[in-house]
């Protein structure tokens, strides 16, 4: 019995496996978490859910604290009891996440055991492949499988180039067109979506990603807000809800995200900016620094035109995002650096007064 209910919630052999005495009895999954209070679902139905003040404690960071999307172990399973306490956090198969807004270094997460994760781009001014780049990065590094979801077909007039834009830099993911007003595409998503599994919607604010869910759900279950005049979408979403449809499977809607600031995704930039990471392997010298050094594929690439110069400038943003990222939190990485700066300032510095003493020019 419990089985059959929780299997519907997504539950898996990762999970059993990681569930001390496999008592499935009081396991919970987060459905959505507010202030303070969480809504779980458990075999008896929805629950209110708080952290134990154990769990309280001990947390380091915000990432330490249940997430939507997240199994825990509750205290109890039952409604009439008051609220359940939340006991433990079971490892979490996937999340997706990102810096928090600002000048800290805190992860967010901003959903956890994902299989899916649709990265909704609207088919109007909203559509940017650098931001695109930016969303694949982070879905790799969560562990999910990413889907890019072009929403709004019936806002463009040129889908076809639209969608050769994003196979540029969407190596090897699947890419779906769709529309909420005519259906177009959304049948299409079905097959993510089979009884257990869980799929995410990120994007940003007013792509449709309510809309789309509607659509899939069959009834307004998500608030929707029409278009601005100027284009621009409406914030609609302003929680994260994992939701099951009546076909199968969970969906949870995330609130739009403009700022996605990155965190030590090395190994997700990699795949990202796969096409990159073969031309470096191309290049003379194993440490190019793809200068001004000879025999260097990535110059070449660019000069000719084979590697967009807007792509590959976005790809070392990132690069230095996730390295700033991890100086901040690695204390012997942020001294390595400054002492390197004040190296080169030395440097600079010698050079121009070597310069000004011979008279040439700066």
């Amino acid at each position: 019995m419990e089985n059959n209910v929780l299997n519907k919630w997504g539950l898996n052999e990762f999970i059993l496996n990681n569930l001390e005495n496999n008592d499935i009895k009081y396991l919970g999954r987060i459905v959505t978490e507010g202030d303070k209070i969480y809504k779980v679902a458990t075999v008896n139905g929805i629950l209110n859910g708080e952290v134990s003040g154990k769990l309280e404690y001990n947390a380091v960071g915000r990432e330490d604290f249940p997430a939507v999307g997240d199994w825990v172990v509750l205290d109890r399973n039952e409604k009439n009891t008051g609220n359940a306490v939340i006991k433990t956090v079971l490892p979490r198969n996937t999340k997706v996440s990102r810096k928090v807004a600002g000048r800290k270094s805190d992860e967010q997460i901003i959903a956890s055991n994902i299989d899916y994760i649709f990265i909704c781009m609207a088919l109007n001014s909203d559509f940017n492949k650098r931001r695109l780049e930016r969303y694949l990065t982070i879905v790799w590094d969560s562990g999910a499988v990413p889907v890019v979801l072009l929403t709004k077909a019936d806002l463009c007039e040129d889908v076809d180039a639209k969608v050769l834009e994003a196979e540029e830099v969407a190596i090897g993911v699947d890419i779906y067109v769709s529309s909420s007003v005519t259906g177009e595409g959304i049948e299409s998503l079905e097959k993510y979506l089979y009884e257990g599994s869980t799929c995410a919607f990120i994007g940003s604010s007013g792509v449709g990603k309510s809309s789309i869910i509607n659509y899939l759900i069959g009834e307004d279950f998500m608030k929707v807000n029409k278009i601005r005049n100027d284009d621009k979408g409406r914030h609609t979403t302003t929680h994260r809800e994992l939701v099951q449809i009546s076909g199968g499977g969970l969906i949870i809607d995330t609130p739009g995200m403009r700022e996605i600031q990155i965190m030590d995704v090395d190994d997700s930039l990699d795949r990202t900016f796969s096409d990159i990471e073969e031309l470096t392997r191309l290049c003379k010298f194993s440490d190019c620094q793809h200068d001004t050094e000879p025999g260097c594929a990535v110059k070449k690439a660019l000069k000719s035109g084979k590697l967009d110069e807007s792509r590959w400038e976005n790809y070392l943003k990132l690069k230095r995002e996730t390295a700033f990222y991890k100086r901040k939190n690695n204390k012997k990485l942020e001294s390595e650096y400054w002492e390197k700066m004040k190296k080169r300032s030395k440097k600079v510095k010698d050079i121009y007064e070597f310069r000004k003493k011979n008279g040439l020019k700066k």
